[in-house]
């Protein structure tokens, strides 16, 4: 049990660090509300898109095309999606719903889940945990679009406005352009390769620096029971509901641990630049990832226990 604490911790502890950094260097007075505006926007419009690309194109599709894992993690995905609006319907207040549904189903895939599926099943998990990454950042940006297009103060409630918000997205463009050169294992220059990746590498810091600049006690005090409620949705009930949902599917061993490694992540740092790009409650949305953070240590590692109790990995 100590050996799979620390490994966790080892994958969130970064992660912790960049937050408290960012609340230092505001407290500082190096960086100032305009720069996390500015640094957010160049996150969700720039380097994130980047990120995604890079990744999907690097992603091995023949070694861990798994059409029968990928079909249920996206409609597991669209389930939990559904049952976290529903919820929010009576527990959240109407301007903080998309923000709240957003951190109830959206995890941090690309980094927790991809790191500890490969730290637990080597290469293959890294290969499976890689494209399934890819295949889901498209639900997650599409759904994330959707619910915060409809609770958006700009009051984008039709749907061509939500049509739109989904084409335009970054995230998703990013995504989409990837898989033609993914498919057709279509090589792109050295040095082109190399800059992107120097451009997509500042995205986890800077997102992790604005949220932990745009962190107060007075927006813990007053989102903290919203916060708290989704983030339980997020680490506890969503991730069980799904886990149980793949076992009675047949999923066992490896393929079972992956996907509860992915459900069970704590909420993406996307989602704040997200929130923060359609002026949602972007502060509701950076605690939601602070508390679904510090959960997954303990969350994470329980459900393996679990899981190894009842031999199903």
């Amino acid at each position: 049990m100590l050996p799979l604490i620390l490994q966790t911790l080892s994958v969130t502890a970064p992660v912790f660090a960049m937050l408290f950094l960012g609340v230092a260097l505001k407290r500082l007075g190096w960086i100032d509300s305009a720069f996390v505006y500015t640094a957010s926007a160049l996150v969700f419009k720039g380097t994130m898109p980047t990120l995604l690309f890079i990744s999907i194109i690097k992603a091995d599709l023949n070694a861990a095309l798994q059409p029968a894992l990928l079909l249920y993690f996206v409609v597991a995905t669209i389930a939990t999606f559904f049952v976290a609006w529903l919820w929010a319907l009576w527990r959240c207040p109407v301007s903080d719903r998309g923000v709240y549904v957003q951190g109830a189903f959206r995890g941090n895939n690309g980094i927790v889940g991809l790191a500890l599926a490969s730290s637990l099943y080597g290469d293959y998990g890294l290969s499976v945990g890689g494209v399934l990454a890819g295949v889901v950042i498209l639900v997650y940006n599409s759904l994330s679009a959707m619910v915060l297009a409809i609770y958006s103060p700009n009051g984008q409630v039709g749907a061509k406005d939500i049509l739109l918000s989904i084409l335009r997205n970054p995230l998703i463009i990013g995504v989409v352009a990837a898989v033609p050169f993914a498919l057709w294992q279509i090589a792109l220059p050295g040095w082109l390769m190399t800059s992107g990746q120097y451009f997509a590498q500042m995205t986890l810091p800077l997102a992790l620096i604005c949220i932990g600049a745009t962190l107060s006690l007075d927006a813990l005090r007053t989102s903290s029971g919203s916060a708290l409620s989704s983030s339980l949705m997020k680490m506890v009930w969503l991730p069980a509901l799904a886990t149980l949902g793949a076992w009675a599917c047949g999923f066992r061993n490896a393929e079972l641990g992956i996907l509860f490694l992915y459900f069970a992540s704590p909420t993406a740092a996307a989602s704040f630049v997200m929130a923060r790009a359609v002026n949602s409650n972007h502060q509701l949305a950076a605690t939601i990832i602070v508390i679904t953070t510090l959960m997954a240590a303990l969350s994470i590692n329980a459900g393996l226990f679990v899981l190894g109790w009842l031999g199903w990995t």
